[in-house]
């Protein structure tokens, strides 16, 4: 018995160690393949269908919720497949509605023709795609990027987009800095050297944002950025200019947060303490209404700064905004039926829409829950072409404030310029990045350094020409400008039926 004791325990220890050995495999396994699943993998963009013309993608400041996403090393090559002067495609498809198979094919040899160092031939197909299509500001850029590739001496500036997030907003962005390069180049340049553009996409993800903020501030050609989109990824990427004294001008960032936030971040958009002012004084003037519930995102700096700031306006105002009227749209409780009972209850007057564009299904459904009962407000983002479509008879009326409308400077040269060169009508967005090209362009006219780019801008006597009228900055970083006030209301727009209309 003492000698069957002395062979089975070893047996029996080893195979005690084989069972756990294969359940740790086994449990290693399982775990390898739900990560694999579940972690982002940035390689992959999403397919991006721009679903409408200049005019009707006038999508606002959008404050997206950032997602997770790997810590990436800023100069990998995840961040370098992000950037690009003509020598890869980062717009899968500028035109509007079906694709145009010509435009893409000539596109891509252009591109190919950059890739391979060939700038002449690369600017004979650029030249060639833009004949197929005309409104494609990315192959703007990328044409004027090659015809002086060749050129001793350019000054090199950068535009970050969300390319991935938001395809509309990232074109209506590109026109307005493709048609200030365009205009400077052909005018024979910036004291006779012509500007090239880099452009980038972040996605609106701030983390990302950073990573391609800290690979433009290491690359010394760099003299300026125009960017970024939401003022989440504005916040965090300016971290990174402002360690590397690197410039940026944002023409869509509006949360009162970027007031002071370095001398390096600059916006040519104003911020949300002037709209939120200009909405509460039209709701207690014009409106002649006193109490208003808000709906907005917690997770949204921009949400949140517009929220806090038009409570303030409301009650500076004399008007009422009671905390059980703030409605967060993000929390999983929500209801929008719901929360429109309870502001009726409450005897309600108003509803601020305060949402980013992440949010603006359940806008649609606060809307529609409405149903013209109660007067509507809405912050930038809500100037979107789904609240026109989707929003229908239930979103007329609806005031919304912009930086800027076309039909409200119809005599400015910017107006007619534009509506010739991209065949259409376009929105604040793409003025207001004009605006922040032309900024750095006069900058540069002063001095063609970081240092003198950041100095020009903050001098006192610093201004520039812009779609908008005069671009001068405060010491804050702010633009010296106003809020303009427009309407959803019907129209024959074939698209949606309904359009934004100057307030005059």
């Amino acid at each position: 018995m003492q000698k069957l004791s002395n062979h089975f325990y070893p047996i029996a220890i080893a195979s005690a160690v084989m069972v756990i050995s294969a359940i740790s495999v086994k449990v290693i396994e399982n775990t390898s393949l739900s990560n694999s699943n579940n972690f982002p993998n940035p390689s992959l963009t999403p397919e991006i269908t721009p679903t409408t013309t200049p005019e009707t993608t006038p999508i606002a400041t959008p404050e997206t919720t950032s997602i997770a996403t790997p810590e990436i090393t800023p100069n990998s090559t995840f961040v370098e497949e992000r950037l690009s002067f003509g020598n890869k495609i980062l717009v899968p498809k500028e035109e509007t509605g079906i694709q145009n198979q010509d435009f893409q094919a000539t596109k891509k040899k252009g591109i190919e023709e950059m890739a391979a160092g060939k700038y002449a031939e690369a600017a004979i197909e650029f030249e060639a795609a833009i004949q197929e299509y005309r409104n494609a500001p990315e192959t703007l850029i990328y044409l004027n990027n090659a015809r002086i590739m060749s050129d001793q001496n350019v000054y090199t500036i950068a535009v970050t987009v969300p390319i991935g997030s938001d395809a509309n907003g990232a074109l209506e962005i590109l026109r307005g800095v493709a048609q200030a390069q365009n205009e400077v180049n052909q005018a024979g340049g910036i004291n006779g050297t012509r500007l090239k553009v880099i452009v980038a996409n972040d996605d609106d993800e701030p983390k990302i944002a950073r990573q391609i903020a800290s690979e433009l501030v290491n690359n010394p050609e760099v003299l300026g950025v125009i960017g970024h989109f939401s003022s989440g990824s504005t916040l965090e990427a300016g971290k990174e200019y402002d360690a590397g004294k690197l410039v940026t001008i944002s023409p869509v960032s509006t949360a009162v947060t970027l007031s002071d936030f370095s001398h390096y971040v600059f916006r040519t958009v104003p911020n949300d303490a002037i709209a939120a002012k200009e909405l509460a004084k039209h709701m207690v003037t014009k409106l002649k209404k006193q109490k208003a519930a808000v709906f907005f995102n917690s997770q949204s700096k921009y949400s949140m700064s517009l929220k806090s700031k038009f409570i303030e306006e409301v009650l500076a105002n004399g008007g009422q905004v009671d905390k059980e009227l703030e409605f967060d749209l993000s929390a999983p409780s929500f209801s929008a039926r719901k929360s429109i009972e309870q502001a009726l209850a409450r005897k309600t007057e108003v509803l601020m829409l305060a949402a980013n564009t992440g949010m603006l299904d359940k806008v649609l459904l606060v809307i529609q829950a409405n149903q013209k009962r109660l007067g509507l407000l809405g912050g930038d983002d809500v100037y979107a072409p789904k609240i026109l479509a989707d929003g229908g008879e239930a979103g007329v009326g609806l005031v919304v404030a912009v930086a800027w409308h076309i039909d409200g400077n119809p005599a400015s040269d910017f107006s007619a310029s534009s509506q010739k060169l991209w065949q259409g009508k376009v929105n604040w967005r793409t003025a207001t990045s004009y605006d922040a090209t032309q900024a750095l362009i006069a900058a540069l006219k002063r001095d063609p350094t970081r240092s003198g780019v950041q100095q020009a801008l903050s001098a006192s006597n610093f201004s520039a020409n812009g779609a908008s009228g005069v671009i001068k900055f405060l010491s804050s970083g702010d633009r010296n400008s106003s809020i303009q006030l427009v309407e959803v209301r019907p129209s024959k727009n074939p698209a949606t039926g309904y359009e934004f209309v100057p307030i005059r």
